[in-house]
């Protein structure tokens, strides 16, 4: 079962936020791995992007969010008139969002959808689950962008020592959309098609879980409206993995 949220305290994140962009109405970052969009409800949890980033931009806020592990590319807004306009645009599915990811295995397919409705799996929050009866419509694609060898770093006891050793691993490197912005929705829906994201300790199995140091999902590019001029943005942020 998953750790309650309030119980969870997130590791310090020692990375910095990389502003890719910045206009007198916009910011694009890249946010790193394992640092929070927003400050958690336990006080441990005060680092995030937004309370590094109102230091130096008071006023600003956050449009979306990434999950603590995804790394890559975020618009914050500078104002709250900004924040509703681009908000709306998120809402209306006319921003494009791309990720990509190290799945597990090698996929059959060079590109696909899956289509599998989410709701919140409410005895093991913060966790979501696929039901057809209470799910909300949830839609991604995917697109092959190589198969690999991966060397992952396995965890095993040998006469009770820890030891860690270095195995090759099958993987699919993929271009990830999601049409549909649900909670989690890149990671479970990796999980039903039985290809895990690397890294994911929420919905990977044990085994594609010690794989990596972190979740093996970037968000790498991002298209919106500008708020102001209305010039299409198209921000890009590579793949750190």
């Amino acid at each position: 079962m998953a750790q309650a949220a309030d119980d969870f305290i997130a590791p310090r994140c020692f990375e910095d936020i990389s502003i890719l962009y910045q206009d007198e109405d916009i910011l694009l970052i890249n946010k790193p791995s394992g640092l929070l969009s927003l400050s958690g409800k336990h006080p441990a949890n005060w680092d995030s992007v937004h309370y590094r980033l109102v230091k130096e931009f008071p006023g600003c806020s956050l449009v979306h969010r990434l999950d603590l592990g995804t790394s890559g590319i975020m618009v914050v807004a500078k104002s709250k008139l900004i924040n509703a306009i681009i908000s709306k645009q998120f809402s209306e599915r006319s921003v494009l969002k791309r990720y990509t990811a190290l799945l597990l295995g090698e996929l059959p397919n060079d590109s696909g959808e899956i289509s599998l409705p989410i709701a919140k799996d409410k005895p093991n929050f913060p966790l979501m689950k696929i039901c057809e009866a209470e799910g909300k419509p949830a839609v991604s694609t995917y697109r092959v962008l190589s198969r690999e060898n991966y060397a992952g770093t396995d965890s095993g006891n040998v006469d009770d020592i820890q030891v860690l050793s270095r195995r090759i691993h099958a993987v699919t490197r993929v271009e990830l959309t999601p049409q549909t912005g649900r909670t989690h929705q890149l990671r479970i829906h990796s999980q039903q098609i039985g290809h895990p994201i690397i890294g994911c300790d929420l919905y990977g199995s044990r085994h594609s879980q010690q794989m990596a140091p972190r979740l093996m999902l970037h968000a790498t590019r991002l298209e919106f409206d500008h708020p102001v001029t209305g010039t299409r943005i198209i921000g890009f942020s590579p793949c750190p993995f």
